[in-house]
C-alpha cells in the first residue's frame, strides 16, 4: 500500500517585497516545492502549491512566470475565499496586516505571518482571540530563533553551561544609506510613522521572541529611541522627512523559568556602521561561562578557561582576547531558518494542532514595542503585564 500524499495551497501576499519574497518564497516554499514536499513521521508526503499575491499586477505576473508558479492574482479577498486555499501568509505593510488575518481567519484559513502581527496592542491581542475562537492553526514568523548562531545559544542555555545566567546584550544593525546619492537598501515606508516604519516597531517584536525564547519573560523595558537621519529619498528619488525613530537603545529586565533575575541590553539601529562579525550578535554571561552568537556562529568561554586580564592603560594591549574563544559546533545540518519554521508551521496544520509560535507570542511582542516606545516618550522604566486573553 502506497503511502498518502497531500497538497497544502498556500497564497502568499505580499510576496514582491524583499522578505516575502526572498525568505518565504525564494529560500522556503520554492525549495519545499521543487524538492517534492516533505515527509511527515507517518509516511505521508505534504506538497507544497503557492498562489501569489500582490497588488502590482506586472511584477506578480513576472515572478509567477519566472518560478514556474501556476496561480497568481492581485484579488486578495477573492484568494481569501477560495475555498480550495488552506493557508494565508502575509507579508505586505504592517498597516494592512491586521485586515487581511481576520479576513483570512474569517474565512476558516489557517494563517502564517510576518510581524509586527499589528499596529496596535489591542488590534494584536484581539487577532490572537479570533484565532484561539476560529480554531485554526496561527503561525508568526520567530527566524531568529532557528537561525545556526542563535539555536547554538539556545543549546548551550538548555544543557547549562552558564551556571546563573546574569546578562544578555545584543548589537544589532547596519548604515542604511539615506538615498540621495546611494540607493537605500530599505523600503522607504520603514522611515515614516504614519505608514508604520520604525526601528521600535520593527525590531522589539523580534527582540521579545528571542529573550523569551533563550533566556525568559521580558519583565520591563527603558527605552530611548532616535531618529538620527531626519531626511531621506524615497524610490521615486523624491526627499522626505522621516517621521520615524530609526534607532532605538534598550534595557531590559528579564525573569528565567527558574526565577533568576538576567539584565538585557540591546542596540538596534540604522544609522550605525558595522564593526563586528555579523549584523546581530548576542553575548550572554553567566557564572560558569560566556558565548557570543550571531546569525550563523557561535563562541563560548568556559570559567576555567577566562583569562585574567589586568587593567593597564599605559601599555599596548598584547593578548588577542578572540582567540580565546572556542567556537561551538552546530553537529546537525541547519538549513534556512524561514523554511525550517516553515516546515514546522506546516506540519502542525496538517496535525490540527496549535503551532509554538503563535498570535499571542506575537501580542507580546508588540506590547513591548509599544511599551518601549511609551517608555521613551516618559523616559521612565515601564513595567510589562501580563496578557490574558
Amino acid at each position: 500500500m502506497g503511502f498518502e500524499k497531500k497538497t497544502i495551497r498556500i497564497a502568499m501576499n505580499g510576496i514582491t517585497g524583499r522578505m516575502g519574497y526572498r525568505q518565504h518564497l525564494l529560500r522556503s516554499i520554492l525549495p519545499i516545492r521543487d524538492a517534492g514536499g516533505f515527509t511527515l513521521e507517518d509516511g505521508t508526503t505534504v506538497q507544497v502549491e503557492p498562489i501569489l499575491l500582490g497588488r502590482n499586477e506586472a511584477k506578480i505576473r513576472e515572478l509567477a512566470e519566472k518560478h514556474k508558479v501556476a496561480e497568481w492574482s492581485t484579488d486578495l479577498d477573492a484568494v481569501i475565499n477560495d475555498p480550495t486555499v488552506d493557508v494565508v501568509f502575509d507579508a505586505s505593510m504592517t498597516s494592512l496586516r491586521a485586515a487581511t488575518l481576520k479576513k483570512a481567519m474569517a474565512a476558516g484559513k489557517h494563517i502564517f505571518t510576518e510581524k509586527p502581527t499589528a499596529e496596535t496592542l489591542e488590534e494584536a491581542i484581539q487577532l490572537a482571540r479570533i484565532g484561539k475562537e476560529a480554531g485554526i492553526t496561527a503561525g508568526v514568523v520567530h527566524d531568529k530563533l532557528y537561525l545556526p548562531g542563535l539555536v547554538k545559544l539556545s543549546r548551550l542555555v538548555d544543557e547549562g553551561f552558564f551556571g546563573r545566567i546574569l546578562s544578555i546584550r545584543g548589537e544589532f544593525g547596519y548604515w542604511v544609506f539615506e538615498g540621495d546619492i546611494q540607493a537605500p537598501q530599505r523600503p522607504s515606508w520603514n522611515y515614516r510613522k504614519e505608514d508604520g516604519g520604525g526601528m521600535t516597531t520593527d525590531m522589539f517584536c523580534h527582540w521579545n521572541y528571542v529573550l523569551e525564547g533563550i533566556i525568559g519573560k521580558v519583565k520591563s523595558v527603558t527605552a530611548k529611541t532616535a531618529t538620527h537621519i531626519p531626511t531621506r529619498w524615497d524610490e521615486q528619488g523624491k526627499e522626505y522627512n522621516a517621521t520615524a525613530d530609526d534607532a532605538s537603545y534598550g534595557i531590559f529586565e528579564l525573569e528565567t523559568p527558574d526565577g533568576d533575575a538576567v539584565v538585557g541590553q540591546i542596540n538596534s539601529s540604522w544609522a550605525v556602521r558595522v564593526y563586528r562579525d555579523e549584523l546581530v550578535e548576542f553575548q550572554v554571561d553567566g557564572t560558569h561561562g560566556s558565548a557570543v552568537a550571531g546569525l550563523n556562529k557561535c563562541v563560548a568561554q568556559q570559567r576555567a578557561h577566562t583569562p585574567k586580564p589586568v587593567w593597564n592603560p599605559d601599555l599596548p594591549v598584547t593578548e588577542s582576547f578572540r582567540s580565546q574563544w572556542q567556537e561551538v559546533p552546530a553537529n546537525a545540518d541547519l538549513d534556512n531558518g524561514f523554511k525550517l519554521q516553515w516546515e514546522e508551521f506546516l506540519r502542525d496544520v496538517v496535525a490540527g494542532r496549535e503551532h509554538r509560535f503563535g498570535l499571542l507570542s506575537a501580542a507580546r511582542g508588540v506590547q513591548l514595542a509599544e511599551l518601549g516606545l511609551q517608555s521613551s516618550a516618559e523616559r521612565r522604566t515601564v513595567d510589562i503585564p501580563e496578557i490574558v486573553l
